[in-house]
């Protein structure tokens, strides 16, 4: 029933957000319409182009909130006098006269590279001033010498602030739409998601049978989906807050944001779904009745933690409650078996903590204290003139100078080509490249594909509305209202998104919200061939500039992924400080997201005469990597927390350290030999390539002779062998526990319950990470044998010819 209701509240929610926003657009349309139709002459007269007043306002209300509006204002300010001084000073230089279709563009081209350049501009900042250089520009070489040089660019001004401030009254009436209250919203819903989440595991953890786990198992997983949508939701509104805040102190604790603690308790949350998801048998043997009857208050508690949380309401510590918990833990797990149960509790104990206004998870916070000065530090001792100028340099041409290009280029040709097809509607090429500008890389044929749907299908109901009501201007301006509504919908789904749905708005609000602009039919029909010659400018500036494949990138970014990955392992360590496996935890975590971007693109991207794209199989491997970066966040907590009191402790825990730090080393020798042939293999494009090469250079691979003992892959071990290291791992974890005097104090009792969840859970990572590193294996040969069906795979054979290659170059 609890998943029924949470599915059909997200129906309403979607629903009257999507009505929200059409009433939002449909309301600043209309005050554009009244303004520019049935407003005075004077003010009529100075917005010369409603066109551009309609672009305005799709670029900033659509699904905004005021503070979004507010910033939007901002950078429209910004984007007109970027634009128009510039603008006024080439006219009176150049003089309109000669603007032809050739000089036109190049003045486009020029314009829109100095607005493209500066890597700290807003998007929509660009958008709004690459629109008005088109407008600028191609009006003013269409009108030739009726243009005035300073009155026209003051024009296109006028019709972007006309689209401002319908943008404003579209916000505030009849009340405000402000995103500190859509954070709240979102942050209860996703409160209540978590509360329901934990309460599923805490249930299929104490579960009786395997049905029943599965069942509550399989219902979280159902919430998880609802609650990343929320997470990015929230993500996004918390950037428009900033513009929100008023400067006064009895209005803080309306702006407080509750959506940062909400976010660090879904990594523990994980955790416990990947913990009873490993759990083999049911009822777990280790929950006795008292650490149940502990177990199921604590879960109370935290849920209400959370609860207030969604409030802004403090929350109490619980401290009687966590040390009871930690008190009735047993003894260091006997068999590998009782690992998940065991990391099911540490996750427990990191998730009452995140809970908290303020984390006490002191291990973690004194590693990332130490992880920043020791970032500087490096930087300052490292510091070299040259390096600095050839990184600032090479950063120059890659993220600012080539994607400038790229726009100016792209924007010129749009403008150039549609001139050239028809001078009077000239500015239909141009305008659809300068709207959709985006810095980030985008998969270039499905863009383009839905904005040409988008443009059509818009561009067709407004010709049917303005044949159906061709002499009732006021209903043919209403019959968009059910058009904003469905383009809504379009903006959310997957077959349009945001470029589509909003190409489509743009398409009928062109024709139905303006009059005196020509026959609509040949009006349609020029816009559509016009939308058509900007779109393949576009496309074929990115063929040319960016003529990699996502597929391709996809592989490469997966390369570099196993190379971190192989650097995270490596930093696993008890007897070194853990800020460097949180660095390079972060650094992989940003490559895998990076490599899942990859993969999306990838999925979408026409397959022309190449090889499909794998996509089973990109996703499997994404899956295994994703879950990895998790994985060894919960082993840097653990580190963290025994180096932490190893340091206090010294002597006596030395040698039991040391033989702990023997079975990790162990474990990273053989997942991190497996890693490292897995990252050499994925650079491979073809094996029979390869194998062409080492008979041109007479390069012979002997794997009995070359194959030293850590050159092997992780499928070599057996589960008796794993089981053995994890073993070896829990015996000296008991040894290790057996030390500390079991005093009867309680703090005594806490910190040995504290040891033992640490160890457990590290003990937990390691085997899960043999099991991710086997996973990957799979999907590694899986792809190379996808790419090379005709070849026989073998991983580590494969990986000692590459090694023999290079070795001999």
């Amino acid at each position: 029933m609890t998943i029924i209701k949470d599915h059909s509240n997200r129906a309403r929610t979607m629903w009257l957000s999507c009505l929200a926003s059409s009433y939002r657009t449909a309301l600043a349309c209309t005050i554009v319409g009244l303004i520019t139709l049935y407003g005075p002459a004077s003010i009529r007269n100075q917005v010369a182009f409603p066109a551009f007043s309609y672009v305005t306002v799709i670029i900033i209300v659509t699904d905004a909130t005021l503070g979004d509006t507010l910033h939007g204002c901002w950078l429209a300010l910004y984007a007109t006098i970027q634009t128009i001084g510039p603008a006024i000073l080439s006219l009176w230089l150049i003089g309109p006269t000669r603007f032809k279709s050739s000089t036109t563009a190049l003045a486009v081209a020029l314009a829109a590279y100095v607005v493209a350049l500066p890597e700290a501009t807003h998007l929509k900042a660009k958008r709004i001033a690459l629109g008005q250089i088109v407008i600028t520009y191609v009006i003013g070489s269409v009108n030739g010498e009726r243009t005035e040089v300073v009155m026209h660019p003051v024009h296109v001004a006028a019709s972007t602030g006309i689209g401002v401030l319908a943008c404003i009254f579209a916000l505030l009436l009849p009340y405000p739409r402000l995103a500190c209250c859509q954070v709240k919203r979102n942050c209860k819903q996703l409160a209540e998601i978590s509360s329901e989440r934990l309460k599923l595991y805490v249930k299929a953890l104490c579960a009786e049978d395997k049905p029943s786990a599965l069942a509550s198992i399989s219902q979280a997983k159902l919430l998880t989906a609802g609650g990343t949508k929320l997470i990015q939701s929230i993500k996004i509104y918390q950037e428009s807050m900033k513009w929100e805040r008023l400067p006064f102190k009895f209005m803080r604790p309306y702006y407080m944001n509750p959506g940062e603690m909400l976010q660090d308790v879904q990594l523990p949350l994980r955790g416990m779904e990947m913990a009873v998801t490993g759990i083999l048998s049911f009822p777990v043997q280790m929950l006795d009745g008292e650490l149940k009857e502990v177990l199921l208050p604590l879960e109370e508690r935290i849920a209400l933690s959370l609860k207030k949380a969604k409030s802004c309401l403090p929350c109490e510590s619980n401290s009687e409650n966590i040390m009871k918990f930690l008190q009735t833990l047993p003894s260091i797990p006997k068999t590998t078996q009782d690992l998940p149960s065991f990391f099911f509790l540490f996750c427990m104990k990191l998730l009452h903590s995140k809970s908290l206004p303020k984390p006490s998870c002191s291990g973690q916070n004194d590693m990332v204290k130490k992880i920043e000065p020791s970032i500087n530090s490096g930087k300052q001792n490292g510091f070299s003139f040259k390096e600095s100028w050839c990184s600032w340099s090479m950063k120059a041409k890659s993220k600012r100078l080539m994607p400038a290009f790229r726009c100016s280029l792209s924007l010129g040709l749009a403008v150039l080509f549609g001139m050239l097809y028809s001078k009077p509607n000239g500015i239909w090429s141009g305008l659809p490249v300068a709207i959709s500008l985006a810095t980030a890389r985008e998969p270039t044929f499905k863009v383009a594909n839905v904005k040409a749907q988008g443009t059509v299908i818009g561009t067709v109901y407004g010709v049917l509305g303005c044949f159906l009501f061709e002499k009732y201007l006021p209903i043919r301006f209403l019959s968009l209202l059910p058009w904003f509504i469905f383009t809504n919908f379009l903006r959310r789904s997957r077959m349009y998104g945001q470029a589509g749905g909003i190409s489509a708005v743009i398409g009928a609000v062109l024709i139905l919200g303006r009059k005196n602009f020509g026959a609509p039919k040949e009006f349609a029909i020029a816009r559509i061939v016009e939308t058509f010659i900007g779109l393949s400018c576009s496309i074929m500036v990115d063929l040319l500039f960016l003529p990699t494949r996502a597929c391709t990138l996809a592989k490469v970014q997966l390369s570099k992924s196993l190379a971190m990955l192989h650097d995270c392992i490596g930093s696993m360590s008890l007897q070194f400080n853990q800020a460097n496996l949180l660095q390079n935890q972060k650094k992989l975590k940003m490559y895998v997201n990076e490599l899942g971007k990859f993969i999306g693109e990838a999925e979408v991207e026409p397959n022309f005469w190449f090889l499909p794209f794998n996509s089973a199989c990109y996703s499997k491997l994404l899956g295994s990597l994703t879950k990895m970066v998790d994985l060894l966040h919960f082993s840097a907590h653990s580190l963290g927390f025994l180096d932490q009191q190893s340091q206090k402790i010294g002597a006596p825990w030395k040698e039991e350290l040391h033989k702990l730090n023997g079975d990790l080393e162990l474990l990273k020798e053989k997942v991190g030999s497996s890693i490292k042939c897995f990252q050499k293999v994925t650079m491979v494009k073809s094996l029979p390539r390869l194998e062409k090469e080492l008979k041109q250079k007479n390069i012979s691979c002997d794997l009995e002779m070359g194959k030293s003992p850590n050159q092997n892959t992780i499928s070599d071990l057996d589960e008796n062998a794993v089981g053995e290291i994890i073993s070896s791992y829990l015996q000296h974890s008991k040894e290790l526990v057996d030390k500390i005097h079991a005093a009867e104090g309680d703090d005594q009792k806490e910190f040995k319950s504290q040891v033992v969840l640490s160890l457990s859970a590290l003990g937990y990572c390691m085997q899960s990470l043999i099991r991710e590193t086997r996973q990957i294996e799979e999907g590694i040969k899986e792809l190379v044998q996808w790419e090379n069906p005709s070849s026989n795979v073998n991983l580590l054979e494969i990986s000692c010819k590459i090694q023999a290659f290079y070795d001999k170059i």
